[in-house]
């Protein structure tokens, strides 16, 4: 639908959630991984090497499973993966 308002054509477009993921991708993600190097850091610096060891392990499994939530078609990509490495 096309309405001309002061010689200006305005076009109605149908709501989305393109912008908020996009904002999403763009601003949450960079502020929790910022967050979440702080915390290590600050882990590290009090001498538990062995916890910020076994917290990257879990860091870098929920960074895999946010990449595959982000990424449009990835899950089934995963999941064809996985399937095909059972049944050959």
């Amino acid at each position: 639908m096309t309405v001309t308002f002061l010689g200006a054509d305005l076009v109605a477009q149908a709501p989305g959630t393109g912008g908020l993921q996009g904002w999403i991708q763009d601003n949450i993600v960079p502020l929790i991984l910022l967050g979440i190097a702080i915390i290590m850091l600050w882990i590290g610096g009090r001498g538990d090497n062995a916890g910020v060891a076994r917290r990257s392990v879990g860091l870098i499994i929920g960074l895999i499973a946010l990449g595959i939530a982000l990424t449009p078609g990835a899950g089934a990509r995963v999941g064809a993966f996985f399937a095909q490495l059972i049944t050959g």
